[in-house]
């Protein structure tokens, strides 16, 4: 098996704080890291445009869908595995997560932006440079992976563990700054008020904790990719004649 060195702090040198590593995972989940979450909306767009989602009951109830049939049994199960496998160093584990997916985007649109989101945050680690351990930490690590390209939930992991953060703060964070990211594209495209916004990201702040135990627990067998609605949306996406976010 090919592995990596582990992370593994050296005894002459403290490891970060427990602040310091919450601190890293806000830094890590908000919406203003440049990887460009912002600009998707993972068919949301399409979904307003067919009419599916009008209002601010039904943008809540599609977000909250998307994040139990969706996320929680892809992106962040692929990061609860992925997390522990940075820890140990296990090149080929973390390689056979990233190539899942690769393999696993229901549309060419989903795959475009899993891996610009990946190489994204690989160019801030890279920019950021010797202003932060973490920053040097994470381009080092994704730049020796060679995973060609790193996706988004993969490099996130990287960079959770460079952060020495807990696995479920990591997952928390995550699911979080989608969440953010999510509510601004209903907030834009439905159009709804920031009042309206609000309602939604406390509504889905009450549910993320249990998509991430779900995830946590989820063997590999069973973690998977299906939502055949929201690929549907997400391929006519892909040639909608108006659109405010990236195809």
């Amino acid at each position: 098996m090919h592995t990596a060195e582990p992370l593994v702090t050296p005894a002459h040198k403290a490891g970060p704080t427990p602040a310091t590593a919450l601190l890293h995972i806000l830094w890590l989940a908000s919406p203003t890291l440049p990887v460009g979450g912002f600009s998707y909306s993972e068919g949301l767009e399409a979904a307003v445009d067919a009419g599916r989602v009008h209002h601010e009951a039904s943008a809540t109830q599609w977000l909250l869908d998307q994040l139990h049939l969706g996320l929680a049994r892809s992106d962040l199960a692929v990061f609860a595995q992925a997390l522990p496998a940075w820890q140990r160093g296990d090149l080929a584990r973390i390689s056979a997560l990233n190539q899942w997916v690769l393999q696993t985007r229901e549309t060419h649109e989903f795959r475009l932006q899993t891996e610009q989101m990946g190489r994204s945050l690989l160019e801030w680690a890279r920019h950021l440079g010797g202003a932060s351990e973490l920053g040097a930490g994470v381009f080092e690590r994704l730049h020796s992976a060679a995973l060609n390209p790193p996706t988004y939930p993969v490099a996130m992991a990287c960079a959770a563990a460079h952060a020495h953060a807990q696995l479920r703060d990591s997952l928390l964070g995550y699911a979080f700054g989608w969440a953010e990211n999510m509510v601004q594209a209903a907030i834009k495209s439905v159009p709804l008020g920031q009042s309206a916004g609000q309602r939604m990201l406390a509504r889905l702040a009450q549910d993320i904790p249990a998509a991430v135990e779900y995830a946590t627990a989820l063997p590999d067998p069973e973690r998977q990719a299906f939502t055949p609605m929201l690929a549907i949306l997400s391929a006519r996406h892909e040639t909608q004649y108006s659109r405010l976010f990236r195809s």
